[in-house]
């Protein structure tokens, strides 16, 4: 996340609690509390669980049945994050995308440490779709607007989703029925780094 903007916050992507057809979301403090752990804006899945079993594997039936998405921004949970943000560029109908995908091709791309970022623009409602091929899901992992008012990224190791923006739209989020939390560039990042609630022992 570039350390340019007023202001920052951390999307925590929801957990899944089957409701039967239907999924519902879980909040991250929601499950804290069923472990007796602390909500805090840097917890981490691992921490308030109290198990690295719970990253991916194993679930806690009474509250919720699937863990928060690794590296993917569920599409719901991104189609409220570009409807809030619409507000917040003069140029919603111009954005652009990023994903990783190692296919050779002339498209323009963004590279990084990690892997070549596939580029397309198209209009903010774009955040919402699917860039991998079915059945497989995955979100843009970085967009923007053109003016380039705010920047969204989601690491492919996380849980959550950065944006640096404006101080209004940030407060926006804030207010938002989202799990959202103020956040800044040098926070810590990783399953690891929750300073309240630690991680537990790998084995």
């Amino acid at each position: 996340m570039p350390p340019v903007f007023e202001a920052y916050a951390r999307v925590l992507h929801p957990a899944v609690r089957y409701a039967g057809d239907d999924d519902v979301d879980v909040r991250w403090d929601e499950v804290a509390a069923y472990n007796g752990t602390t909500a805090h804006r840097l917890m981490q899945w691992p921490a308030i669980t109290g198990s690295w079993e719970y990253v991916g594997e194993e679930d806690q039936p009474d509250v919720w049945n699937d863990s928060p998405a690794e590296g993917h921004l569920p599409a719901h949970v991104a189609a409220a994050l570009a409807t809030l943000l619409a507000g917040w560029t003069t140029t919603p109908q111009e954005c652009w995308f990023g994903w990783c995908d190692d296919a050779a091709t002339d498209r323009p791309h963004l590279t990084l440490p990690t892997c070549d970022l596939l580029l397309r623009s198209g209009p903010i409602t774009l955040a919402a779709a699917n860039f991998a091929p079915e059945p497989q899901e995955q979100s843009a992992a970085v967009w923007w607007p053109a003016d380039r008012a705010w920047f969204v990224a989601t690491d492919p190791t996380l849980m959550s989703t950065y944006v640096g923006g404006p101080a209004g739209a940030v407060d926006a989020l804030l207010g938002a029925p989202l799990e959202v939390h103020p956040a800044s560039p040098d926070d810590p990042i990783g399953h690891d780094t929750d300073l309240v609630n630690p991680a537990p022992t790998r084995f």
